[in-house]
């Protein structure tokens, strides 16, 4: 999985804590900021981006669509707009998918040691 979660779960997360996550620079997190209406984070007296867990929760969706199953911005941006519920439902369950693949390859490399 390309990014990593965090187990403690914060108010705000800062524009550097939201691209390690996706492994992705701060520019793409600040692209996506301005081409998908569904982040809209905090702004702090000082103009620094404050992002809550549901703009993290948005974030996974459109990398999701966008890097992983490689769609194009205008594709997600529709998919996003039309129908995302589906959209975020399926994005659980493949999530869910690739927990349980890991934790059946976890088992065997286990069970082979």
């Amino acid at each position: 999985m390309p990014y990593k979660e965090k187990k403690v779960e914060k108010l705000y997360y800062s524009i550097g804590e939201v691209a390690e996550m996706f492994n992705v620079n701060t520019s793409l997190i600040r692209f996506w900021e301005k081409e998908f209406d569904i982040i809209k984070p905090h702004k702090n007296k000082k103009g620094n981006r404050l992002f809550t867990p549901k703009d993290i929760e948005n974030f996974h969706l459109i990398f999701h669509l966008v890097k992983e199953k490689g769609m194009t911005l205008k594709g997600a941006q529709k998919k996003l707009k039309d129908n995302k519920e589906d959209t975020v439902n399926n994005f659980e369950v493949v999530s869910r998918l690739k927990d349980i693949r890991d934790l059946l390859i976890e088992v065997r490399d286990n069970m082979d040691s």
